[in-house]
């Protein structure tokens, strides 16, 4: 399984940014996927994360409201709308997939990660 992020960049504070995320050798069906950040000196942290059946998403307090997921089985593609974003929204951002039923925002239960995607947003 390959996961291809891509759609990061530089942006000004109160910009939008749209990540996408292709699954590339499989097709997920009953499990989800998900967007985990990283700042520079800090952990990993989820960001926001979708099932690839029903409706169902998580988001974490820090974006919700502002950071949309969203998925196309299509074309095996998951998204990441980034609306009003702010500095501290600056990280690489990482996509994952997961074999697991359910949605999780726990990184342990993501089996699959992309190679990350810069995001840089200034004041």
């Amino acid at each position: 399984v390959q996961l291809q992020a891509s759609g990061g960049g530089l942006v000004q504070a109160g910009g939008s940014l749209r990540l996408s995320c292709e699954a590339a050798g499989r097709t997920f069906s009953n499990s989800f996927m998900g967007w985990f950040r990283q700042a520079p000196g800090k952990e990993r942290e989820f960001v926001a994360a979708i099932r690839w059946i029903g409706r169902t998403t998580n988001y974490a307090d820090s974006v919700k409201g502002r950071f949309t997921i969203s998925r196309d089985n299509a074309k095996n593609t998951v998204y990441l709308q980034m609306d009003n974003l702010k500095p501290e929204d600056t990280a690489v951002y990482y996509c994952a997939a997961s074999d697991r039923p359910g949605i999780s925002w726990g990184i342990y239960d993501y089996g699959y990660w992309g190679q990350g995607t810069q995001v840089t947003v200034s004041s």
